[in-house]
């Protein structure tokens, strides 16, 4: 493996990718302004920080080992701390000084009798750097196989990877889970591949790890699924044309993502299931298109209107290696599209509505509003030319208007939004991101 990280000028969003070793934590960060005097509360964050183990590296950004980061905020000020989560996959890195562990796009150097010990179709082993959720007294790391690492919000130490209380079956899960409130559960997509591979739309009840699964999807050719969308009656999950054959993710010897090919005849499919039946209550068309992340979903009448981040083709998997990323030049990453897609009963195909000009990632929405109608979607954005992320994006709904901000040598991460209570407007509050000041280099 190609160890050796490209030198990064001082104003260079390439400062982002450089390994994170150290573990701090500091009673009061730097501040410039005034903080609203309602804003108290903790911001958690987890994230790829390490990039290399001893002489090896990985290849794609969503690979490096996981960190947490703890923003405590009260009374004007801000605390930081962060820790490596204490994954078997980092506890093995860190023994070895070597890759341990087969990852989204990085698989270590393993012999065949290693490989058919690993398990089958494994993504991101226990690696759990994309997505944060409560659980009891605590918090769960999750990433996209079914295994939730738990950690302490407050001291960030790990207590373990947790095992699901079921006998259902699948080796991947998308990472961004939906809570329903309602009905006191939290819904997600497991995928079992194998002779005969299926989707299951999951339920778990607050307070376990017990799912129970109220829908059953069979297919032939699995597709990637990294999130999906939920309306208060309905779970939704757009089946994108990146697709693998079960086969090669245990016979070929390469990572788990370059296993999948991009099939762009097969279209991509909107499947609406029932949350409460789990009955299949339509399934909707639409040309090839990819995803990672779902805006929002929210039914209007009959139909369901679906807002996604969506990109022409799966080249973005691409664009996010490291070496891609680390090689500077003059092309950028391919830039999403915010469309809206309306599904309507009787209908085979999804309606598009597009929204000119409103490249979003990595989003966010008021959190009272989801799974209902809703004005406002913030995310980071990006320029045609743009290597990475460098603004924050606000789009409206309503009047389709976008509104950015963006500065010199910063490049900001994935935008939380926090309402101040008793608001009235669903704008009215402030928008939390941990932006790289490329200069420093430090983030703020």
């Amino acid at each position: 493996m190609n160890s050796t990280l490209v030198q990064a000028s001082a104003t260079d969003y390439r400062q982002g990718f450089a390994s994170l070793d150290r573990e701090v934590r500091l009673a009061a960060l730097p501040l410039e302004g005034t903080l609203p005097p309602w804003l108290e509360g903790t911001l958690l964050r987890n994230g790829p920080a390490r990039f290399t183990v001893g002489s090896e590296r990985y290849r794609h950004w969503f690979d490096g080992l996981a960190m947490l980061h703890r923003f405590g905020i009260a009374g004007g000020s801000v605390s930081y701390a962060n820790r490596f989560l204490q994954s078997p996959a980092f506890r093995e890195a860190e023994r070895t000084g070597r890759i341990a562990r087969p990852e989204f796009a990085t698989d270590p150097q393993r012999t065949l009798v290693e490989r058919l010990g690993g398990s089958f179709g494994s993504g991101s082993s226990d690696n759990a750097n994309v997505n944060i959720v409560p659980f009891a007294d605590g918090y769960l790391a999750l990433t996209e196989t079914p295994a939730p690492v738990a950690f302490d919000g407050e001291s960030l130490e790990t207590r373990g990877v947790l095992a699901y209380d079921d006998d259902v079956r699948g080796q991947i899960t998308t990472a961004h889970t939906h809570h329903d409130r309602e009905r006191r559960a939290t819904f997600n997509v497991v995928i079992d591949v194998g002779r005969k591979s299926h989707y299951s739309v999951v339920r778990i009840a607050d307070g376990t790890l017990r799912r129970t699964p109220i829908a059953s999807i069979g297919v032939d050719e699995p597709a990637y699924l990294h999130a999906f969308s939920a309306t208060a009656r309905y779970i939704v999950i757009a089946e994108y044309p990146l697709m693998v054959r079960p086969l090669d993710l245990l016979l070929r010897r390469k990572p788990f993502i370059d296993n999948y090919a991009w099939k762009p005849q097969r279209g991509t499919r909107f499947v609406v299931i029932d949350k409460d039946s789990g009955d299949r209550v339509g399934v909707y068309e639409s040309d090839a298109f990819f995803a990672f992340h779902h805006i929002n979903a929210f039914e209007d009448g009959d139909a369901v209107v679906l807002d996604i981040c969506a990109y022409d083709d799966a080249k973005i998997v691409e664009d996010f290696k490291l070496d891609r990323l680390c090689a500077g030049g003059d092309s950028g990453i391919a830039v999403p599209a915010l469309r809206r897609y309306r599904l309507v009963p009787g209908r085979s195909a999804a309606e598009l509505e597009s929204f000119p000009d409103a490249a979003i990632e990595l989003p966010g929405i008021a959190p009272a509003q989801a799974t209902k109608s809703y004005r406002f979607a913030y995310g980071a954005g990006a320029g045609e030319r743009s290597h990475i992320f460098d603004r924050l994006v606000k789009a409206d709904m309503r009047t389709r208007s976008v509104t950015t901000w963006s500065a010199a040598g910063a490049f900001p991460g994935e935008p939380v939004f926090v309402a101040r209570p008793g608001a009235v407007d669903e704008d009215d509050g402030v928008l939390l991101s941990v932006v790289l000041d490329a200069a420093a280099p430090s983030s703020y």
